[in-house]
């Protein structure tokens, strides 16, 4: 089909996204790896940084679980009206 990619019959290693799917990808690649990057800048003096010596990884694993729910649900974000993000 026209626009859908082709597969080979050989390998699935021989298939190939339409051009306009691989420049979409590019584009949430640099979106994904910059929001990342944005986000590690804050949990690592936020969190990491302000509560070390760590005594061990099921610490860190826990506080990170808890950074996480307040980042995503309770923090206010200025850019939505000062609103918890979960709530947009």
């Amino acid at each position: 089909m026209p626009g859908r990619g082709t597969r080979g019959s050989s390998s699935p290693s021989t298939w190939t996204p339409p051009a306009s799917q691989r420049v979409l990808d590019q584009s949430e690649t640099h979106t994904n790896n910059a929001l990342m990057e944005s986000t590690i800048g804050l949990y690592k003096p936020e969190l990491i940084s302000l509560q070390r010596p760590w005594k061990g990884l099921s610490q860190v694993e826990l506080a990170t679980a808890e950074w996480t729910d307040w980042y995503v649900h309770r923090r206010l974000h200025g850019e939505i009206g000062h609103n918890p993000p979960a709530e947009c």
